[in-house]
């Protein structure tokens, strides 16, 4: 793994200070970077290599590592503004299969190439032309075997770059039982680099954001308390979304989707709860690529949970699972009565990672499809998501009510 951070505040202060960065101000370095397709390329190195270019209007702090399962060139900034910029049209070379660039977490964005087989990262360097304050990064990388490159593939050591460690966290709040605001999580999905299902000019991610906020705002009139696991357009892994749930002492997880079928034809809204067998094939392959969607970001979501923590999971789940099960089917009741039709299966189950907090009561709400030109025309039509929103509070309100009964049950 090349890690490079060339350029931190205080060597930006100095080197200005010294002279070294020439005629450019520090106002000048306060705006993003941005790349310069003209001068950029993604070609074939010597020796069966490749060789990466790419100028960009002014030095950034970055870094530079593989990932494995499948091979992934990635670079972090911090930050470069990807608008407007196709990064796979860069490409010239067949040793490259794709390539994919945009926001992964608030001040930093990503570039991510996927190689069509195993390459080490040789050099890593940027470099500023002295003139214009332009900046060049140039990564060079050479073929390896299979073995060496799985052994030097990793994810950085901490996901949280440059922040300060974790503070421990405290034990999670009681089970809510009527005499406090129930706290609600609304994980709008996707965003950033993974964009989702994209229909006639409508991005799943940018759908989703929206409707978060408006169905926090309508939950927040009905008097629940409510985090949003993103509020801008960048990625979060699945596992965060998960942490801030935690983090959050939520009492309720809800992840918000709009998804678009390649073959076949389905519309309307549909539930999900976790299992780990799914209740039909769709539903077993929707769960797969929404996990497979992470890859897009270079995050690698195989199951690292050894047996005795699956075994505490499963026990944990045998509490929330039921309460879980609840919640969904008083969200269909709910959307069922404001919005009308939904999916012929309005209650599926599949085993979507973003769900598997063992001690939180979590959904996944397809709100409809995006393949779909009524269901485009319903997610787009702010009376349709009125609608939507009010069924959602009305369910979680007559599901706090039943669940807190039930929690007084326990206790006696």
């Amino acid at each position: 793994m090349h890690i490079r951070f060339p350029f931190s505040r205080l060597a930006v202060a100095a080197l200005l200070w010294l002279g070294a960065l020439g005629p450019v101000s520090a106002q000048d370095l306060s705006a993003l970077a941005r790349p310069d397709p003209a001068a950029s390329s993604i070609g074939a190195g010597p020796g069966g290599g490749i060789a990466l270019r790419l100028d960009l209007s002014q030095p950034v702090p970055y870094r530079v590592y593989t990932l494995d399962g499948p091979p992934r060139l990635v670079a972090d900034f911090r930050e470069v503004d990807w608008n407007g910029t196709d990064p796979g049209a860069l490409i010239d070379t067949d040793r490259v299969r794709a390539a994919r660039a945009g926001a992964v977490r608030p001040g930093w964005s990503r570039l991510v190439l996927d190689l069509s087989g195993p390459q080490a990262v040789t050099t890593a360097r940027m470099s500023r032309d002295p003139v214009s304050g332009r900046a060049r990064l140039d990564v060079a990388l050479t073929p390896t075997d299979a073995a060496r490159f799985a052994a030097q593939s990793r994810a950085p050591e901490a996901a949280l770059w440059g922040l300060p460690a974790a503070e421990p966290m405290a034990p999670p709040r009681r089970r809510q039982d009527g005499t406090r605001p129930l706290r609600v999580v609304l994980d709008p999905g996707h965003g950033g680099i993974d964009p989702g299902a994209e229909r006639e000019g409508v991005r799943e991610a940018d759908l989703m954001l929206g409707f978060g906020r408006e169905l926090a705002e309508g939950l927040i009139r009905a008097g629940f308390e409510v985090v949003l696991t993103r509020d801008g357009d960048f990625f979060v892994p699945l596992e965060t979304r998960i942490d801030i749930a935690r983090q959050a002492h939520a009492d309720v997880f809800i992840s918000l989707h709009a998804d678009a079928l390649t073959d076949g034809h389905a519309t309307g809204s549909t539930v999900y709860t976790l299992s780990d067998t799914a209740s039909d094939t769709a539903s077993a392959l929707l769960a797969e690529r929404h996990d497979r969607d992470a890859l897009l970001a270079g995050v690698d979501l195989s199951d690292q949970d050894d047996v005795i923590a699956g075994v505490l999971m499963d026990l944990a789940r045998t509490e929330s699972a039921p309460r879980a099960d609840r919640l969904a089917d008083a969200i269909v009741a709910g959307l069922k009565t404001h919005v009308g039709r939904l999916h012929k299966r309005p209650r599926l189950s599949a085993g979507f990672s973003v769900l598997k907090s063992p001690d939180i009561p979590s959904v996944l709400i397809e709100l409809g499809f995006l393949s779909a030109q009524e269901d485009r025309e319903n997610l787009t039509d702010p009376a349709w998501r009125a609608k939507a929103v009010a069924g959602i509070a009305e369910a979680l309100s007559a599901w706090a009510i039943e669940d807190a009964a039930q929690a007084d049950l326990l206790r006696r």
